[in-house]
């Protein structure tokens, strides 16, 4: 399994693998924050979640090739094409003692496995995921559900606004909490309640910020919201900083940097997601590496 070196038993590590929405993009203008879809790395001491496939996934697929995983839980916010595009490109797969259990909590309670059958198979997708070598296992919840793993760990969850709905990820562990918040449109009158406790007291919000608000005037309906009210939600649900996520995918750098200064100075330690950086909690300090950047050739 593969743990950040420097990792230790009451560590929760969180390192951003994909943070853009909507569609990959690359060139020069996105070369400090990253051009991947969404796709987080949680690992706990030393048990690793993933949330979402987007094809930020295809790195850490190739990243865990270096000590390959048998077993790999995935958490699913939703089945949109930028959260699972990377699904038949995960390097781990491809071997035959690899299992990818996969988790979606938007679809009443079924799992993802016929929707995700549709899309991957002709013709729309040559090559069918239960044709890898590797296998794909479907588990359904409902969002709002705690899920329980055999090995003792747990992950609660909660129902987010989105069209066909969106499932929010909480991961606590050594004391520290960080809570995944995409794909999400905020609400007029305010966060509603369940959702307040659910990032209640958390170290870090990774929240969707893909429009501005002056953008969110022409966007109502679509999902998505903005890095105020992510502020907001902080604010009012006690959480110590924002990690702004799910990224326009023509919001360039020199962009970024600039909404990144307002959002620091807005909430303290909050920031905008870069590829490639790792936040750990735990040990003697907080660690961010603001700059690190993921090669996609690892």
């Amino acid at each position: 399994m593969y743990v950040s070196g420097n990792n230790r038993a009451d560590t929760l590590e969180v390192r951003f693998w994909g943070v853009r929405g909507s569609h990959p993009v690359c060139g020069s203008s996105y070369a400090t924050f990253g051009g991947n879809t969404p796709c987080v790395e949680f690992t706990l001491g030393e048990r690793r979640f993933v949330v979402d496939a987007g094809s930020g996934m295809g790195p850490l697929g190739l990243k865990l090739l270096e000590d390959p995983p048998e077993r790999v839980d995935l958490l699913l916010s939703h089945l949109h094409h930028d959260h699972i595009s990377a699904l038949p490109f995960f390097k781990p797969v491809m071997r035959h003692t690899c299992v990818v259990r996969t988790y979606c909590g938007n679809l009443g309670g079924a799992s993802a496995e016929a929707p995700l059958s549709r899309m991957f198979a002709p013709p729309l997708f040559p090559v069918r995921l239960d044709q890898l070598p590797g296998r794909y296992e479907h588990h359904g919840f409902h969002a709002g559900e705690t899920l329980h793993f055999e090995d003792g760990h747990s992950v609660r969850t909660c129902l987010l606004k989105h069209p066909s709905g969106a499932t929010g990820y909480r991961f606590d562990w050594g004391g520290h909490s960080v809570c995944y918040v995409s794909d999400i449109e905020h609400d007029d009158d305010g966060p509603p309640p369940e959702l307040l406790a659910f990032v209640d007291g958390a170290d870090l919000v990774i929240y969707d910020a893909m429009f501005s608000a002056e953008e969110y005037c022409n966007c109502i309906g679509w999902g998505h919201s903005t890095w105020q009210e992510g502020v907001k939600l902080c604010r009012l649900g006690n959480a110590k900083a924002m990690a702004m996520f799910h990224l326009h995918p023509l919001r360039d750098d020199q962009q970024l940097l600039a909404i990144e200064q307002e959002l620091a100075q807005a909430l303290p330690g909050s920031f905008v997601a870069r590829e490639g950086q790792l936040i750990r909690f735990g040990g003697r300090q907080r660690r961010a590496d603001l700059t690190a950047r993921v090669s996609q050739s690892v």
